[in-house]
């Protein structure tokens, strides 16, 4: 290589490169690939210093940083002089041979020590601090920018010189400069969003001020131009005009719109990094961005149009919450729209793919984050996707963006809307499903779909449209494509779906057509490939309101599904059910007893087969062939257990038939009171009994039945648990069919009745979950009186059923009743306060429900018994923020800041709770606080996925470093919410890599002492697997084994047998979707 001879030089150069692509990575092959590095890495540098010869240079150069780039934590020993001898190469006349340092220096910084990155730092301010000659001045800031870019957080520290610094120089008339500059900026934005925030704001005015700046253009005479109105913008003259002025005015000198793209590129890094300050986006960045979509050049406005993008994608509401940016979004957005309209409406028809493509991106994300708002403006929207549709210039790309946004359209505005334009669209879309690009036609298919529920939308009384001149052409179209079998799976699927919906919505417009096409869907129900499918679209069209006649494939098809229910896939079982539910719903008078047989043999529908009397059972045989397998159970001769859930399934089966013979019911209620009563009858049999009698109790009243009560009240004394849970949820149904009588029975139990109170307050607390509000409003004072007497009962399990009635029954009149909850925390008794915080725990579900509004006012309240005295009554407070931070968010989200100190500093161990225990000769130690901050680290996971962006993610990862070091329990907590903030938030993991490292290596190397029973090895066993599974998600971060630390640790798991296989386990079982997660619920 360094030989006068240029091809021998090129051949060994190709060698050396070769080698070191080849060369297995320190984990595997350590000894060998650190051997051939350090006997080259010398000679590379030796290399370098030839000034006289620059091709020898660049070689050297760039297998050095070929070297760094795949082995850097092999070269440690080697990186001080490297970095020597690179740091002169950055004054070299030539620019190749800057560059190629720059980009060495970049392989070397993400595994450099701390002192070396230090040392390279301040050589660069210093540098820059000289005041050299532009041409360095340039080299220094792009090696800032890339030093940056890879060694990411490690900048941070230095921000404070190296910004101003940088700012300064975006003053200096050398447009390169500042191009480099704003590279510096985005670097700086995206890789240390924290470390920035002090110069954020100056970071964006210096953006909004240089993305307008194009020194030799004149965009005025185009904004006269375009006050002509919107019609001229449709003319293909004006087009040709506009692109010629573009050419005229074009400069191969000149360099601004690099200043525009690098400023445009930074402001997409703000709005991608920092969703707090949305806000203030919208007032200053949004309008400018807008004003900017007349830009010139086309990578200058695409990367406009990705920058807007992304500001939409930051206004999405996560988890569906609307935020006061949100709302702040729609009132400042709407005014918007149309000048956002108008200024794509001339682009959608330029020669230029890639602006059209940015404007189809851009308006497909406004219609998903508003849903609706484009609607005034489709009259003007709809020849520019037609343009692309049928233009032959178009490229494939460009058909499939133009038929995506299409499709978001067309499901976010109502049917009206694009009535009057189908004469338009339908013949352009109908080409695409024929177009020869699989991908083309799949897209077109899901548009034609979505388009027979615009023509024809069911259930919606909407004025009569004309469907006959359309149906035609969509049928055709999607038929040829139906009938097809040699095309692509994902095309097979969207043409019977698109099929299915033509036959659901226009069936009655098919006349000879329908029959033929109902059997080809038959043929598709046979196809392995295309069952799932077919079985969604034939529920589909049985739901349909035009009363399709299905009855000629009924014959072949039922059994046919049938047979799917034996099928070992849960999604082909769950569809074929659905299915057959709709079909025996609105068929019944079509299916014959052999049909009937096929589906028996694998499920019995018999409510269905009641309601049609179809077969030749009677109500009593039904009835035995239900409950049938429970008088076996449990018997020697039985060898197969019956499932828990199946007794409540059975009951409402026997329910649903004393519903459809009433006369039969009373008969049936009798008997069931007899097995209960008998001693000789199984438990098996009287839980199902007592569950049958409270289903039936919901829907017929049984205050004819004297002896129930007592049959009831002594079952409570049974010694099996089962049958007593199974008498306390029939009482509590029987109770909701017959209200007036049970209800004051039941209250009058569990006021004098103290050992069956439990299960007196299990049925309560089934009648208030299963009562409408009406019909609970005269009994609420009662039953709150009660409650309240109960409320500091010594019985935790009694406690917290009376939490769960309190709070389902506030949820009846919660005007009236949560201010009487948020009255008690001032009760002087802990017990009490802990059950009230618990009763509002109850209040909150994961629906929409008329508390919402007033708890929204005073959850507040509730949560200050986040720092009440009592370590139980904090635990309960916390389980309450955990549900509302789980189900309901947007209760929480503006409290977060008051609320968030409290729940941190229960994450910390307190020793004043910590005591010692004596058990015979040992001592224990016993930690009071362990269940506290147990639910404060549940809290904090629930956060994750909920509240992310309300959160300080280095404050979050302060207490998951602290919890990495704490008991058991814990740490298998922050484990798993260490790995799920690897996928979150990986850029701030990584900032902390070095302080988290060392807690995970000291749980997976801890042995257990020998002669330690064998709970505690399994113990550390599962702790060694979890902490494992967050060292697989700190590996799945690309960056990660740059760092030393990390590097060291993942090459001891490696060398360690055990724990290299549990890590290629962990790792196998990731690949294959089995992630460990938290149970938030």
């Amino acid at each position: 290589m360094m030989s006068d001879k240029e091809q021998l030089r090129d051949i060994s150069s190709m060698g050396l490169k070769t080698v070191i692509a080849e060369l297995p990575p320190c984990s595997t092959g350590q000894s060998l690939t650190a051997n051939v590095c350090k006997k080259i890495t010398s000679q590379l540098i030796g290399a370098m210093g030839k000034q006289e010869d620059v091709s020898v240079q660049l070689e050297a150069l760039d297998i050095l940083s070929d070297m760094l780039g795949r082995l850097s934590g092999t070269l440690i020993s080697f990186h001080a002089s490297i970095l020597t001898s690179l740091l002169p190469q950055l004054t070299s006349p030539r620019m190749a041979v800057r560059k190629r340092a720059i980009m060495a220096l970049g392989h070397l910084v993400p595994s450099c020590s701390k002192t070396l990155f230090t040392q390279l730092t301040e050589h660069l301010l210093a540098e820059l601090g000289r005041g050299q000659q532009t041409s360095t001045t340039r080299t220094y800031i792009q090696c800032l920018a890339t030093v940056s870019r890879q060694g990411g957080h490690r900048v941070g520290e230095h921000l404070e010189k190296i910004v101003p610094m940088v700012m300064t120089f975006c003053s200096v008339e050398d447009d390169e400069l500042r191009e480099y500059c704003f590279q510096a900026f985005e670097a700086f934005v995206r890789r240390c969003p924290k470390e920035m925030s002090p110069h954020i704001s100056t970071v964006i005015k210096l953006c909004l001020r240089y993305i307008t700046y194009d020194p030799n253009y004149n965009y005025d005479v185009d904004e006269d131009g375009d006050e002509d109105g919107d019609e001229s913008m449709d003319t293909e003259d004006g087009e040709d005009e506009d692109q010629e002025s573009d050419d005229e005015y074009s400069d191969d000198d000149d360099m601004s719109w690099k200043v525009r793209r690098s400023s445009v590129k930074c402001l997409e890094a703000v709005i991608s990094t920092r969703r707090d300050l949305l806000v203030e986006l919208y007032g200053s960045v949004a309008p400018t961005l807008l004003a900017r979509f007349k830009e010139r050049e086309e990578n200058v406005k695409t990367d406009i149009f990705v920058a807007f993008v992304a500001l939409l994608k930051q206004t999405r509401p996560s988890q569906g919450l609307i935020t006061t940016a949100v709302i702040c979004f729609g009132c400042c957005f709407l005014t918007m729209i149309q000048p956002v309209v108008k200024a794509l409406h001339k682009q959608l028809k330029e020669k230029s793919m890639k602006s059209r493509q940015g404007c189809f991106c851009l308006l497909t994300e406004l219609a998903n984050v508003l849903p609706g708002a484009l609607g005034k403006h489709i009259p003007a929207l709809i020849p520019g996707i037609v343009h692309s549709l049928t233009d032959k210039s178009t490229s494939s790309n460009m058909k499939l963006d133009a038929l995506s946004f299409l499709n978001v359209l067309l499901c976010s505005h109502p049917p009206d809307v694009f009535q009057p334009h189908m004469k338009v669209i339908l013949p352009a879309v109908v080409q695409c499903v024929e177009d020869a690009f699989y991908k083309i036609t799949s897209e077109a298919l899901l548009v034609t779909q979505q388009m027979v529920k615009i023509i024809r939308p069911l259930g919606d009384k909407l004025p009569a449209f004309d469907v006959k001149p359309y149906v035609k052409d969509m049928f055709s179209a999607t038929l040829k494509r139906l009938k097809a079998a040699d095309i692509d799976q994902e095309v097979k699927e969207r043409a019977i779906s698109c099929m299915g919906h033509i036959v659901c919505h226009v069936g009655d417009q098919l006349g000879g057509d329908l029959q033929p096409t109902l059997q080809i869907f038959l043929e598709r129900l046979k196809n392995e490939i295309t069952r799932l499918t077919a079985v969604k679209t034939l529920t589909l069209i049985a739901t349909s309101p035009l009363k399709i006649d299905l009855r000629p494939i009924l014959t072949e098809g039922i059994p046919i599904l049938g047979s799917f229910l034996r099928k070992n896939q849960r999604a082909l079982k769950l569809s074929t059910l659905t299915a057959l539910n709709m079909i025996v719903m609105n068929y019944s008078d079509s299916l014959k007893p052999p049909m009937i047989e096929a589906v028996l043999n694998e499920l019995p529908f018999f409510k269905a087969l009641v309601v049609t009397k179809a077969g030749n059972m009677g109500y009593n045989d039904l009835l035995k062939a239900l409950t049938g397998p429970f008088h076996g159970s449990g018997k020697a001769t039985d060898p197969t257990p019956t499932h828990r859930q199946s007794y409540y399934s059975v009951a409402r089966c026997v329910a649903a038939l004393s519903s459809v013979c009433p006369k039969e019911a009373s008969g049936m209620v009798t008997s069931f009171i007899q097995e209960v009563k008998n001693p000789k009858c199984s438990e098996s049999v009287r839980i199902l009994s007592f569950l049958c009698l409270g289903e039936v109790g919901r829907t017929m009243n049984l205050g004819g039945q004297k002896e129930l009560k007592t049959v009831i009240l002594e079952a409570f004394s049974s010694p099996n648990e089962e049958v007593k849970s199974a008498a306390s949820c029939a009482l509590g149904n029987i109770c909701v069919g017959n209200l007036e009588e049970y209800l004051p029975f039941m209250l009058k139990e569990i006021g004098s009745q103290p050992k069956r109170r439990y299960l007196l307050l299990h049925s309560l607390k089934e009648v208030i979950g299963a009562c409408s509000a009406e019909s609970l409003l005269s009994h609420v004072e009662d039953i709150w009186a009660l409650l309240f007497k109960n409320r500091e009962c010594a019985e935790e399990g009694t406690r917290n059923v009376v939490a769960e009635c309190l709070g389902k029954l506030t949820m009846v009149n919660p005007a009236q009743l949560l201010p009487r909850l948020k009255q008690q925390l001032s009760s002087g008794s802990p017990v009490a306060r802990s059950t009230v915080v618990t009763a509002v725990k109850f209040t909150i579900v994961d629906q929409p429900v008329p508390i919402d509004s007033l708890l929204k006012g005073c959850i507040g309240d509730f949560l200050k018994t986040l720092q009440d005295k009592d370590p139980n009554v904090r635990r309960v407070a916390l389980v309450m923020f955990n549900s509302a931070a789980h189900n309901k968010p947007s209760l929480i989200r503006g409290l977060l800041a008051s609320v968030l100190p409290s729940l941190y500093n229960e994450t910390q161990i307190r020793k004043d709770l910590i005591r010692e225990v004596e058990m015979g000769p040992f001592k224990h130690t016993v930690d009071d606080g362990l269940d506290v901050r147990k639910a404060a680290f549940e809290c904090m996971y629930t956060l994750l996925d909920s509240c992310l962006d309300c959160l300080d993610i280095f404050e979050f990862l302060d207490r998951v470093e602290e919890g990495l070091k704490d008991h058991y329990d814990i740490r298998m907590l922050t484990f798993i919410m260490l790995a799920r903030l690897c996928c979150l938030c990986p850029n701030a993991v990584v900032q902390r890599l070095d302080r988290l490292i060392e807690p995970l290596r000291v749980t997976c190397t801890t042995k257990v002492k020998a002669g330690s029973v064998k709970q505690e090895f399994e113990k550390q066993e599962e702790l060694r697997r979890s902490a494992m599974r967050a060292v697989a998600a700190l590996l799945s971060i690309s960056e990660v084994e740059k760092s030393p630390a990390m590097a060291d640790f993942a090459n001891q798991i490696r060398t360690n047998a055990e724990m290299a296989s549990i890590l290629e386990s962990i790792q196998g079982d990731t690949r294959s979707g089995a992630v460990e997660s938290m149970d938030t619920s």
